[in-house]
């Protein structure tokens, strides 16, 4: 056998297409396809149709010992092989370091299984042979894949009932983070001082093979444990809530006395010439009353305006606090005017004295405020609240609090209060010298909270009063501590009741009931603890810090199962299975990103979990649920690469994005997934809909000015190819991009890894750089560049590979924007694939896609949802378990949701 030096996967269809392939690019693809073509629509229906997941080739499962059927292969397989592909794929001429002639039929117990899984891969494709040399016929095409595939789904089965894996893990900083919020039942965000995970090969952070702990992890769990749960408990007496009410009429008056003072100044500098004093006061008053595009103050019976000012040094416009709240007054003459599509902000100083945690509730009393001839139903400006301080010169920072965009829609006329309520717990930085510098010295120890008129359109705010309240007391203690300390007949009897208390919390923290012996020992540090407490609750707190540093709650725990039967019969029926409450967990942390709740840990402990029925109505329970938006999140997130927008500079991008359009592009696949998963639509949809979710920030970007407002909502777009599924979303074409211009390269690795499950193999070694220096190749095109690039030996065969894929979307620039030309030159976002496939610009990749390459893209799709769904990476012996529910999911009309739920009632999913 030939020495394999690259990873198997995508290194047979590296060398198979290298040392044949052959493409070339063509004009600007046309932006619609000829009146006479299917539509996209239409290709999907006829693509699903041709599913071969519809006709099934491979056999059936054995009920007996399986045995690889090499006769087969000797008498019809291997001369198609000799007669298609051994002269490039010998032993003596081993083109692309592959051998076919000896590679090992045995699928079942040799070592070439993973060589033949990427052959029927390429044959599957049309990949190989090449088109040049087309010698392998239709019939002789669907011999060997026939073959292949009962031989590879056979093989996956047997190797997995005999192999084993291992899914054990520690939870990764977001499950921790739900894991906390459920458990205590707050929504703070607990895990901020956790290190970022890594990324496995998959893609996921969720994966066994990354998920380790270091002696200083556990440290930082341990210390964020006992953090989370003294929010938790109620150790101390209820704390006095404070009161902030500030009118615009006294946040006002240092910016009107500056204005007088600015009149008084003109007065004395004329006063000899008192024409010219008239003159200027007049002037100067008429000013006043004139419109500005500052945030400014307006007084009601005057109609004169001032723009706000603030300073931090000094503490001069900070307000502070009562004991005691006071009644909003009805009638005020002051306001604050926020213009629109600035994001103008409103800075309101509070001081030193705001709590380090607990609720911040902020009411606002508010209005639109429509522009000369602006309707009456057009659509409402929307409000942020920002929390910042600035301590000096090189000391500040400003954080977002606000979770949604609050759409002003109270008219002038009849102003109306509008709340946001956060957690002060959660904001970090707080002014470090807020507690050590005193008020009105530097550095300055106040801080205070901004409102942000957010709107796109040109709308402005009005503000008349501001109420502040914290912290929020609505009961006490806390639910969050009666959640913990549950009311009992045994409450009197402490020695029982604490038994109780951490009984109930183990179960819920480790998933499972702790055994008497573990409930034993967490007794026993109890009454070691209870005389150096204040409290019973002190004592319980320190014990549960530990219940929530164990590895029965940071690690996702396999039990192990002896096996009763080694025999391979036996074997071949069924997989190791996972117990109702691993199952419960693995559910939960699937769908929820957390640990299961009541209900599902009451269904493991019966049992009644494993029963088919019972698991897929808990499936559409727990999809129901608004946690399954964790899903969503986390899912497409990893799937799709999200972190390279993550970290995209948006100072770096030409055209320069601004943050909130940034944010929106983060958004939008998030919220098309969501979609897709409640409505249970074809994940098709993510190859093209005639749909897109969309804001009005990112629907402007698109070029579409019919949509308005900072929420996302499902808007119709048509048939238009340009735009609709995930592949023409602007933050996946900005983040594979190369800040000033489009990237083919990046774009089409990007296509092959995340929605195809198809990686090109790493560069070769000595890979020669783009020489920028040469000013031949300084005054080229990318496009340009890359064909010379490509003309270099040792680049061809892989670019051959990735090149056309994302020459495709080279209709979109670096920020995901439609264009036609470049640098005045046609944009060319045609080229051919390697078997001779013309890929016309984006309607022609989509086209491609919908009616050659469904069932690829479908199962990868279940691959991807299966690998986040287990925790780890899944091997050639869950090849047969895959292809069974893509199946499923393409039998069922390939619903989103139907997908998930194939994947959580697998047979894969509810063993090792």
């Amino acid at each position: 056998m030939p020495a394999k030096p690259f990873p198997v996967n995508a290194l047979v269809r590296f060398v198979l297409l290298g040392c044949c392939s052959l493409w070339a690019m063509s004009a600007l693809a046309v932006e619609k396809s000829p009146a006479s073509a299917p539509t996209l629509q239409e290709l999907k229906a006829e693509g699903a149709r041709q599913s071969k997941y519809l006709h099934p080739t491979s056999r059936s499962t054995p009920t007996e010992t399986p045995e690889a059927d090499l006769a087969t292969f000797q008498e019809t397989i291997a001369p198609i092989f000799e007669a298609s592909c051994i002269d490039c794929h010998n032993d003596d001429n081993a083109e692309g370091n592959i051998s076919i002639e000896s590679l090992d039929p045995n699928l079942l117990e040799g070592d070439d299984v993973d060589w033949w899984v990427e052959v029927l891969a390429v044959l599957n494709n049309g990949e190989m042979p090449p088109p040049e040399d087309m010698e392998m016929d239709d019939a002789d095409r669907r011999t060997v894949v026939e073959w292949l595939s009962g031989e590879v789904q056979t093989a996956s089965m047997f190797r997995r009932a005999t192999g084993g894996h291992s899914s054990f893990r520690r939870l990764t900083r977001y499950e921790t983070n739900y894991a906390l919020q459920d458990l205590l039942g707050l929504p703070n965000q607990f895990a901020g001082d956790l290190p970022p995970e890594a990324h496995s090969d998959d893609g996921f952070q969720n994966s066994s093979e990354m998920l380790h702990m270091s002696v200083k992890q556990l440290e930082t769990y341990q210390t964020l444990a006992r953090q989370a749960l003294r929010r938790a408990i109620a150790l101390e007496e209820r704390p006095a809530p404070l009161h902030w009410s500030i009118s615009m009429r006294d946040a006002s008056q240092i910016d009107w006395k500056q204005q007088q003072a600015s009149v008084d100044q003109a007065a004395e500098k004329l006063k000899d010439d008192p024409e010219k004093q008239r003159a200027k006061i007049e002037e100067m008053r008429a000013s006043f009353l004139r419109p500005t595009n500052q945030t400014h103050y307006r007084n009601l019976k005057t109609g004169a305006n001032v723009p706000t000012s603030w300073a931090y040094q000094g503490a001069r416009y900070s307000f502070a606090p009562e004991e005691a709240p006071t009644v909003m007054p009805p009638d005020f003459d002051h306001v604050a005017i926020l213009p629109g599509a600035r994001s103008r902000r409103l800075i309101v100083e509070l001081g030193n004295q705001i709590p380090d945690t607990g609720v911040m509730r902020v009411r606002v009393r508010a209005a639109r405020v429509l522009k000369d001839g602006q309707a009456a139903d057009s659509y409402p400006p929307s409000l942020q609240l920002e929390f910042g301080w600035r301590a000096s010169n090189e000391g500040r920072a400003d954080m977002r609090v606000s979770d949604a965009d609050i759409p002003i829609t109270a008219t002038v006329d009849a102003p109306e209060i509008y709340e946001f309520e956060f957690q002060l717990g959660d904001i970090y930085p707080r002014n470090s010298v807020r507690k050590t510098s005193p008020m009105g010295k530097m550095p300055n120890p106040s801080e205070y909270i901004r409102f942000v008129n957010s709107s796109v359109s040109d709308q402005a705010v009005q503000i008349d009063h501001v109420e502040i309240v914290a912290p929020v007391i609505t009961q006490w203690p806390p639910e969050s501590h009666t959640r913990i300390f549950f009311d009992s007949p045994h409450r009197e009897n402490e020695t029982r009741y604490v038994s109780e208390v951490l009984a109930a919390f183990m179960q819920k923290a480790w998933r499972r009931p702790p055994t008497p012996e573990e409930l034993r020992r967490k007794e026993q540090l109890f009454r070691t603890l209870r005389p150096h407490c204040g409290s019973m609750e002190e004592a319980v707190l320190e014990v549960l810090s530990t219940v929530l540093a164990s590895p029965h709650f940071l690690y996702v725990v396999r039990t192990k199962s002896p096996s009763t039967d080694s025999d391979s019969q036996t074997a071949m029926a069924s997989s190791p299975k996972l117990t109702p409450h691993e199952l419960a967990t693995r559910l939960s942390l699937f769908l929820w990103c957390s640990i299961p709740d009541d209900e599902l840990l009451t269904l493991a402990s019966t049992g009644a979990l494993q029963e088919p029925d019972v698991l897929r109505e808990q499936v559409q329970r727990m999809l129901a649920d608004p946690k399954s938006r964790r899903l969503s999140e986390q899912f497409v997130h990893q799937w799709l690469d999200m972190q390279l927008l993550d970290f995209l500079n948006i100072k770096e991008t030409t055209p320069r994005l601004n943050t909130p359009l940034k944010e929106a592009m983060q958004e939008e696949p998030i919220a098309f997934f969501q979609e897709l998963l409640q409505q249970d639509e074809s994940v098709l949809q993510f190859i093209h809909a005639e749909f897109a979710m969309l804001n009005e920030r990112l629907a402007r970007h698109y070029g579409w000015n019919t949509v308005h407002g900072n929420h996302f909502r499902r808007v119709p777009i048509g048939s238009d190819p340009r735009r609709g599924g995930l592949l023409t979303q602007a933050g996946l074409l900005a983040m594979n991009s190369a800040g000033a211009d489009s990237h083919p390269l990046k774009r089409g690795v990007w296509l092959l890894e995340s929605i195809l499950n198809d990686p090109p193999p790493p560069p070769p070694p000595a890979v020669p750089e783009i020489d920028l220096a040469d000013p031949r190749i300084a005054e080229m095109t990318l496009i340009e560049r890359m064909a010379d690039h490509r003309n270099h030996p040792a680049c061809m065969s892989c670019h051959s590979k990735i090149d056309p894929w994302g020459i495709a979307f080279e209709n979109y620039d670096s920020v995901g924007r439609w264009r036609t030309k470049i640098n005045d030159k046609p944009v060319v976002a045609s080229a051919t694939l390697f078997n001779q496939q013309e890929l016309a610009g984006i309607d022609g990749l989509k086209r491609y896609l919908l009616s050659e390459r469904q069932d690829q893209f479908v199962r990868a799709l279940v691959h991807k949802l299966a690998t986040y769904g287990l925790g780890r990476p899944l091997t050639f012996a869950d090849h047969a378990h895959i292809d069974q529910i893509t199946a499923e999911v393409r039998h069922r009309g390939d619903g989103l949701s139907t997908m998930v739920q194939q994947v959580a009632t697998s047979d894969l999913f509810q063993s090792n």
